[in-house]
């Protein structure tokens, strides 16, 4: 059995002329938790993007639980119980709470011949399974709108978990949240992790994702150029390598 929830061997990309991915290797564990670093361009994007499906590779393999995976689309990753969460959340505004928890994965009742929406049912496990990962809402009726960028968040962590996630992806989790905010977010991950679910968790800050992530893999035009244990590095030296990749100097 294998160590790995994901394993993508020589990955390379190109669009046009400009060259993506340069044959990257990337893992991760189970019940892992890896940050996954670089500036504007590095390909943490793309990387994820063919990860789920969104993109296919001009060469390189997928492995997911130790076989090897083709994901035509998002929803063929998602069936296998990989979970996005962009950093537009893919919730909608105009929506309650309950509704953007299932949405997709609406709960029926039939009378009769006809199906009708369980909302009393899907209101209740919103409330609770909300509730279970300590996420207080005022009303599983309230506006998606109203909430605020780390509440958005973990409802979209907690619909994850809810419907048994393997592996978490978190696209920029922590940017343009308080403080407080934040540190709510990054527990909320850690719990993801204790009920055994493993986490990407793509970012620019490292001070955010140092605070959770077992490792750090940095990439930088299309190439790793770092791949370590966290108690390996200090956020300040994780900086350096990825600003001397990029030919800044200080």
């Amino acid at each position: 059995m294998s160590d790995y929830i994901v394993e993508m061997r020589g990955i390379k990309k190109s669009f046009g002329k400009v060259q993506a991915l340069k044959g990257v290797d990337f893992y991760v564990k189970k019940q892992e938790i890896v940050g996954l670093l670089g500036d504007n361009g590095a390909g943490k994007s793309t990387l994820i993007k063919i990860l789920v499906g969104y993109y296919q590779p001009d060469e390189g393999e997928i492995y997911f639980e130790g076989k090897k995976v083709f994901f035509k689309s998002p929803w063929d990753s998602r069936r296998m119980g990989i979970e996005t969460v962009y950093q537009d959340l893919a919730l909608v505004n105009l929506m309650p709470i309950w509704r953007n928890f299932f949405l997709g994965r609406e709960i029926t009742r039939k009378v009769g011949p006809i199906k009708f929406l369980d909302v009393g049912k899907m209101k209740k496990i919103a409330r609770e399974v909300l509730k279970d990962v300590g996420i207080f809402i005022r009303s599983p009726d309230e506006t998606v709108a109203f909430l605020s960028g780390g509440e958005r968040q973990a409802v979209a962590i907690a619909r994850a978990i809810y419907f048994g996630a393997k592996l978490l992806i978190l696209d920029e989790p922590t940017a343009a949240l308080s403080v407080g905010e934040t540190k709510k977010v990054l527990e909320h991950i850690l719990e993801a992790k204790k009920r055994g679910i493993s986490v990407i968790f793509i970012t620019h800050n490292i001070y955010h994702v140092y605070e959770v992530a077992d490792r750090l893999v940095l990439l930088e035009k299309g190439e790793k150029i770092g791949d370590y244990d966290k108690k390996e590095v200090t956020p300040e030296k994780v900086m350096n390598i990825i600003a001397a990749a990029a030919g800044v100097t200080g």
